[in-house]
């Protein structure tokens, strides 16, 4: 059901005042010809209500030609302010960037953020946005997700369908996604509720199992069909199965780039508003599907970059895959359990 911008105008006021933003900061709006026009508007109206200065910056879209698909995530880090230094220093200059082209796994976000500007991703249809509006308790659960996180040196995660996966932590640090871009130079994404890690280059090991009923993102629709991976040295080294495993296989070559088939970050979901059922009932080119990242008790891992964490590894392939009813464990303490939370 569709949003109101009355609602969405109110949605904004309340995030960004989570965000801390003040009377009189300079708040840049990015946006590019495929930006949700409602988030835009209602963002510009919300930021002026708070005295704030407003500045849209609305760039081409690029890589078209490259990506197999529309969707955000389809070809990542690879955005129109490579060549655009009068852009750049504009978003460099805000003290708060809202960010609805998607600048995820680009050099140039990272360079925003060391400035100190804070920079929120706001790319969901409206009615996900409003249904997982960042909330205290949320970031609450992240954080409290983090006192375990932050000193783990070992991840192991196994499911009954078969995975039995671990890798070594501490080289990377840890992703917090609760919503809001609230202190200096922090990124996140609204709606997000969940915490992952990189694992140190080279440890990751072991079996993941992909089941029947788990998804598969970028491509946006469920396994019907068991994939097995395994994991070597940090790497996906094969990848089996039926025509399901056949199809990541193919879409992962198609980048010709051996960096996509290296491990990316792990961790698991915190949002207990966040369904696994919604990826069915959106539009493939209107959603990232958050919902599918986020639901509490996933398994979520991804293949590829992690420029994210300070890494060198840029590749625009990135896959991420969350997986139900998975055992989690931090130093051997359980996070998950089947695929509920029990930290």
């Amino acid at each position: 059901m569709a949003i109101s911008d009355a609602d969405m105008v109110i949605a904004w006021k309340n995030v960004l005042e989570q965000c801390n933003l003040r009377q009189g900061e300079q708040v840049a709006i990015l946006l590019s010809d495929d930006s949700n026009m409602q988030i835009v508007s209602t963002a510009r109206i919300a930021v002026s209500l708070l005295g704030a200065i407003v500045t849209l910056i609305q760039l081409p879209p690029i890589n078209g030609e490259k990506a197999l698909s529309r969707d955000k995530s389809g070809y990542v880090g690879k955005t129109p302010l490579a060549f655009n230094t009068a852009a750049l220093a504009g978003l460099k200059a805000a003290d708060l960037v809202i960010d609805t082209m998607q600048l995820l796994f680009s050099k140039e976000q990272e360079q925003i953020l060391r400035t100190g500007t804070r920079m929120l991703l706001a790319v969901e249809p409206p009615e996900t946005m409003l249904r997982m509006i960042p909330t205290p308790e949320a970031k609450a659960r992240v954080l409290a997700a983090n006192a375990f996180m932050e000193p783990a040196r070992e991840m192991t995660v196994t499911s009954k369908a078969g995975t039995d996966f671990r890798c070594a932590l501490g080289q990377y640090p840890v992703l917090m996604q609760y919503g809001l871009a609230d202190e200096p130079g922090r990124w996140d994404h609204w709606p997000s509720c969940m915490i992952a890690r990189w694992p140190d280059e080279g440890s990751a090991e072991g079996t993941i199992v992909i089941d029947a009923g788990d998804i598969l993102l970028p491509f946006k629709h469920y396994a019907r069909e068991r994939i097995t991976l395994t994991v070597e040295a940090g790497r996906v080294t094969r990848i089996e199965g039926g025509v399901s495993a056949e199809y990541m296989k193919a879409f992962m070559d198609s980048f010709d780039d051996p960096e996509a088939y290296a491990m990316a970050h792990v961790g698991w979901g915190l949002e207990h508003r966040a369904s696994w059922t919604t990826l069915g009932l959106y539009d493939r080119e209107e959603a990232l599907s958050m919902d599918s990242r986020c639901f509490a008790g996933n398994f979520l891992f991804s293949t590829g970059p992690n420029t994210e964490a300070g890494g060198s590894r840029d590749t625009p392939c990135h896959l991420d895959i969350p997986l139900r009813g998975c055992s989690l464990s931090l130093d051997g303490r359980p996070m998950t359990q089947d695929g509920k939370l029990v930290m």
